[in-house]
């Protein structure tokens, strides 16, 4: 249940925006799941008006659909739409780099500097959150408010990737040692290599979702596959 003591100055709103869109982005509400306003409601220890509102905006971000006369139902997740969204996070987040590079202020890089470093004793939940917050603040880091709020969308279809029922723990370590690369480029100001580095990691990373895609598609991940079904649609 969600109080005023749980977070203090947000609206009812808010709150029930924050709870939902944690829970599809850890796909607690899978792709496709209908999305029940009352149940929601009660859940959060709100009225249904600010779940409403919190379901609108999740479904201008493109995480929930609408149906008119059957109500909201979490978006799937499509082929097309991990084709798209690595071939936006190519074209934005090496320019990112480059922009952290030439302007991350002493604060933005010392922040950069932790967010690389994980406890390998961490769960496989708080290494994706970890990862998560490390490419929001190398976006922030950039001094463009446009480009960090796409790439957020964009890092918000990513994640739910890691929770979707794909094999990705192998690649967990490789990308945040990737971090560490990235983080000492930008601190040495050298924005081209940073833009380079970022480049790589980012299409490493498709590499390795389309892997896990097609390993579970095919059957030769059977666990991923029984997780994934009614998950991937068709294009």
């Amino acid at each position: 249940m969600i109080t005023g003591s749980d977070a203090p100055g947000k609206s009812a709103a808010s709150r029930a925006y924050e709870s939902i869109k944690h829970d599809i982005l850890n796909c607690t509400h899978t792709p496709g799941t209908a999305l029940y306003e009352g149940d929601i409601a009660e859940q959060l220890g709100v009225s249904k008006t600010p779940v409403r509102e919190a379901l609108g905006a999740l479904s201008q971000e493109g995480l929930v659909v609408a149906t008119p006369r059957q109500g909201y139902r979490v978006a799937e997740i499509t082929l097309a739409d991990v084709q798209e969204i690595f071939q936006l996070r190519l074209l934005l987040e090496p320019a990112a780099a480059e922009l952290a590079a030439e302007r991350a202020n002493p604060e933005q890089l010392q922040g950069l500097r932790e967010l690389a470093d994980v406890d390998d004793e961490a769960s496989y939940e708080d290494r994706v959150d970890h990862i998560r917050r490390f490419h929001t603040a190398l976006a922030e880091a950039s001094g463009n408010a446009r480009l960090a709020s796409s790439l957020a969308s964009l890092l918000d279809g990513s994640q739910r990737l890691y929770f979707a029922g794909l094999d990705l723990s192998p690649s967990i370590g490789d990308h945040i040692n990737g971090h560490r690369e990235l983080v000492d480029a930008i601190i040495k100001g050298n924005h081209h290599l940073a833009a380079k580095i970022a480049r790589d990691h980012v299409e490493a990373g498709r590499l390795k979702v389309i892997d896990a895609i097609l390993a579970s598609l095919t059957g030769s991940n059977p666990n991923a596959a029984t997780a994934l079904v009614g998950v991937f649609q068709p294009d």
